[in-house]
């Protein structure tokens, strides 16, 4: 089969078995070094996507992800809600838009207070069940039995623990809002709820956690009937709330506050986005060692085939061939080692949790799921075409070198 020169001679040159050993052993650890960099990089890149998609399932969607509330401190809420949803523009990724009385506070069990952020929801308004769905997908004991009038509410797991307060407990409800001045001075609002139910999110969120009826929460709070503080977004993906709030906060007037999950959990969430980036140059790392170990081998074996290079040269070989020839063996090194550490990854991505397992470590704090793997073949496709262009680069200057060499200097003792 008809194969270009610099192609045939570049994988003969590849596949030799002769030659000086050492250069043969700097040739395997470069692609070993590509293997291991390429898909180290697929599977902690993996795992650190899970992660994220984890704080986003466990925090992002029982936390508001966008709301909007009055911005003056005198309106503690509006009545007409339906009319405000009705009006307010479409934004990209909008699954639902829910009315909501929200409010912080304070819980006090037996021995001690604990600061909370209080929710209170609409189990009958239209597209409750999205708000209402992640607390009963991570339901740890009890109900959620949110019924007007009976104030009931859910807890964090965390925050139960703390209190010493499990379903059918009783603790008492201090609101921030609707306290009233008196002549011995401002009495909170605060009442008896009984726990229903306890939430296990296993994020920050259970430590603050508390939801109840949305007419509760407005009645302790002393809105006037069919009040709410505002309305609060959902949305396909958490992250699109954020250019959202921009879109809502150009198109409403001064009459209204826009507020995304970034003013609350923003630094957590940066947090491990630079996380992501200091181990991805970590273990790019790996992959650029590799290139500079291609460069040496590939320096060995023009030093180690000057002769050979000389008389391909003599025998009307263009130094553009010659190029070629050297970057193509070096593109095989970085094909292969790129394509074997492609399939480690996405296998070692796929039973990490097996196979961690197997070596006996305990994944408990991980959750019943071990961890959590989101594989992105966009980021997959990113790395493996970064780790062939730093082997296409590495190659360039050995390349060079080669086209260089002058015949009658390379064969003045043959």
């Amino acid at each position: 089969m008809f194969q270009p020169l610099s192609l045939f001679l570049g994988l003969r040159y590849t596949r030799a078995r002769h030659g000086q050993r050492f250069t043969r052993f700097i040739q395997r650890v470069s692609l070993v070094g590509l293997v291991l960099g390429v898909a180290a990089l697929i599977i902690v890149g993996s795992v650190m996507n899970g992660f994220e998609a984890e704080l986003k399932n466990r925090i992002l969607q029982v936390v508001p992800q966008l709301k909007i509330t009055e911005q003056s401190r005198q309106q503690r809420g509006f009545a007409d809600w339906q009319e405000l949803i009705s009006a307010l523009p479409s934004t990209v990724g909008q699954r639902a838009v829910v009315p909501e009385v929200s409010s912080a506070g304070l819980l006090q069990g037996d021995q001690q207070l604990q600061a909370v952020s209080v929710q209170g929801v609409f189990p009958a308004a239209q597209d409750s069940a999205i708000q209402l769905q992640p607390l009963q997908q991570h339901l740890s004991a009890g109900a959620i039995d949110l019924t007007a009038g009976s104030y009931h509410v859910v807890l964090g797991y965390a925050l139960a623990q703390q209190l010493g307060v499990w379903p059918g407990a009783k603790v008492r409800l201090i609101a921030a809002g609707g306290g009233i001045y008196t002549p011995l001075g401002l009495v909170p609002a605060q009442r008896l709820v009984t726990v229903a139910g306890v939430v296990r999110m296993q994020s920050e969120a259970d430590q603050h956690l508390v939801i109840m009826h949305g007419a509760d929460l407005a009645r302790l709070l002393r809105l006037a009937q069919d009040q709410v503080t505002g309305v609060r977004y959902y949305f396909n993906d958490p992250f699109q709330a954020l250019p959202a709030a921009e879109q809502l906060a150009a198109e409403l007037d001064d009459r209204f506050r826009v507020q995304s999950w970034r003013e609350s959990y923003g630094h957590l969430f940066d947090a491990v986005s630079m996380e992501k980036r200091m181990i991805n140059l970590l273990l790019g790392l790996i992959i650029a060692v590799a290139a500079f170990n291609i460069v040496s081998s590939l320096m060995m074996v023009v030093q180690d085939k000057r002769s050979d290079i000389a008389i391909l040269t003599t025998m009307g070989l263009a130094p553009h061939k010659v190029r070629r020839m050297i970057v193509m063996q070096g593109m095989t090194t970085g094909v292969i080692g790129c394509s074997m550490g492609l399939l480690l990854g996405i296998l070692g991505s796929s039973y990490i949790n097996p196979f961690i397992s197997a070596l006996g470590v305990d994944l408990s704090f991980a959750g019943p799921q071990g961890l959590p793997v989101v594989i992105d073949y966009g980021q997959v496709s990113a790395t493996v075409i970064a780790a062939l262009l730093l082997t296409f680069l590495a190659t360039l200057f050995p390349a060079w070198r080669a086209s260089r060499v002058l015949p009658a200097h390379a064969l003045r003792y043959e």
